[in-house]
């Protein structure tokens, strides 16, 4: 299929991006036409249509979902769309989307995937409930990795957590503790741009098991299944579907955790219960309804990775698109990456810094104007910076023409 224009919904696809912003109350109106509330001006800045991307979405989340998968939505949507998740027609896609992910990830023998209603956000929650036993270890180096680290700290039932915390754009490492039953770990931080290697603690089989937050990661970056017990993620990232889904990859240890807890008496709400959860992905189901979209599109985006080459397909196209993003600010006279350490740099989330000459909010706001969207860095690291998404259903081509349209506004800012 030939690649589709991309354009909002607001104008049709045969136009060139418009070049008209709405003012209002929370945008600073100062490198565009001065207008009042409610107004409209124009930028003063036109990209050319030449240099401009084939598809300008570049969000972390939710992200880019290919024209295709939207396209065989809509025409499986009479059959599939407003019927009982109970049902064979729900049930096949959910065993698809289970069977898709077990070979996308080479998940070893034993290994099992996992699903449920309420993203990784609620996951974080499922896990503080249903998977450490007494004490985890957290690695916290940004937003998301704290969260978890929050939310086990806040549990009545649970030993304090032992968290080892590092700067912003670096990622720490875990220290061996026979008192931790849990290690958390996080395999990309999408607020600040750094992925870590996963590797099991040593010496900690058989008597820990291994937690990876792996939203931002799953299904664009490589990793051994074999080093983690809960491989868990949403799918709005990667997996170029919407959110309000969680899907874990769950190793027989865990699974033993799991039936350990829900077996010991502790109180676990039914909707936040893996054992609940267990049961019914086993059946290709989820608990209570889920959003059947979303499960469609994730389903279209795994067999399109699968059907092209597995993992490695996905992680090689966010290879090129690190290369070339990273590249291109090693070479500017006013960006540079955010992440120090090349090793920790993210092939999925890009974090550019800008030196004091150059606004990125500027640069941003120019951007949206000409139809390029979501390279705003993240609110709370507040930094001078652009965030790109280079998830494996953004074409590394996109990449390159967003480098070249950054390159042209700061020239004509």
């Amino acid at each position: 299929m030939d690649r589709l224009k991309w354009a909002p919904a607001r104008y049709r696809f045969s136009d060139p991006p418009p070049h008209r912003i709405r003012c209002d109350s929370q945008r600073n109106a100062t490198t565009l036409s001065e207008c009042d509330d409610g107004e409209v001006s124009t930028s003063p800045i036109t990209i050319p249509t030449d240099l401009l991307p084939a598809d300008g979405r570049f969000g972390c989340g939710p992200s880019k979902v290919r024209p295709e998968a939207v396209a065989a939505l809509a025409e499986a949507g009479s059959e599939y769309l407003g019927t009982s998740h109970r049902q064979d027609t729900v049930k096949y896609m959910v065993s698809r989307l289970r069977n898709g992910l077990a070979e996308m990830f080479a998940l070893p023998d034993g290994y099992e995937i996992m699903l449920g209603n309420g993203g990784s956000t609620v996951f974080w929650d499922i896990a503080t409930f249903g998977l450490i036993d007494r004490r985890s270890q957290h690695l916290t180096f940004g937003e998301f990795s704290s969260k978890f680290a929050q939310a086990a700290a806040a549990a009545p039932f649970l030993d304090d957590p032992v968290v080892i915390k590092s700067d912003v754009g670096t990622h720490p490492q875990p220290i061996v503790d026979d008192a931790i039953d849990t290690y958390a770990f996080t395999h990309n931080e999408t607020s600040t741009g750094v992925s870590m290697p996963l590797v099991r603690p040593a010496g900690s089989e058989g008597k820990a098991i291994v937690l990876v937050d792996a939203t931002s990661a799953a299904g664009g970056l490589r990793f051994d299944a074999s080093q983690t017990d809960v491989y868990y993620f949403a799918p709005q990232k990667c997996l170029a579907s919407d959110g309000g889904l969680w899907l874990a990859a769950v190793s027989p240890a865990a699974i033993e955790r799991i039936e350990k807890i829900g077996a010991s008496g502790r109180w676990i709400p039914e909707s936040l219960s893996l054992t609940t959860a267990l049961d019914n992905s086993r059946k290709d189901q989820t608990y209570n309804t889920p959003a059947l979209a979303t499960v469609f599109l994730a389903v279209q985006q795994v067999e399109w990775v699968n059907d092209n080459g597995g993992l490695h397909f996905a992680a090689s196209r966010c290879d090129r698109s690190a290369e070339i993003m990273y590249s291109w600010a090693e070479a500017s006279s006013y960006a540079s990456p955010f992440v120090a350490n090349p090793d920790e740099r993210s092939h999925v989330v890009a974090t550019i810094d800008f030196d004091d000459s150059v606004s990125a909010d500027e640069v941003n706001k120019v951007l949206r104007a000409n139809g390029i969207v979501d390279t705003d860095s993240y609110r709370k690291l507040g930094r001078n910076q652009i965030r790109v998404a280079m998830f494996p259903a953004i074409d590394p081509e996109d990449v390159e023409a967003l480098t070249k349209c950054v390159d042209y506004v700061v020239e004509n800012l």
